[in-house]
């Protein structure tokens, strides 16, 4: 009555194809999020570190794989 789409099928495939998109720019942002991050001096080292250990886990959370030397290298260079 209130939509266009006839079928379960079709809004199946509407909805997977709207919220994979949003899947994907999340997965993007979350990785962004990650590279940008930078350790500054007036906030204390371990505090920082949690904060990087966070977004890991948002990027772990969301399927995406990093390898352990990659991980260790960005955070050696953000120090």
């Amino acid at each position: 009555m209130y939509s266009s789409i006839k079928s379960a099928k079709e809004l199946w495939k509407a909805l997977d194809k709207k919220y994979k998109v949003e899947d994907v720019g999340m997965k993007k942002f979350i990785v962004s999020k990650f590279l940008d991050f930078k350790m500054v001096v007036s906030r204390t080292v371990m505090s920082q570190v949690q904060e990087s250990q966070f977004i890991l886990h948002d990027i772990h959370v969301e399927g995406i794989f990093l390898s352990d030397s990659f991980q260790v290298t960005a955070i050696i260079e953000k120090l």
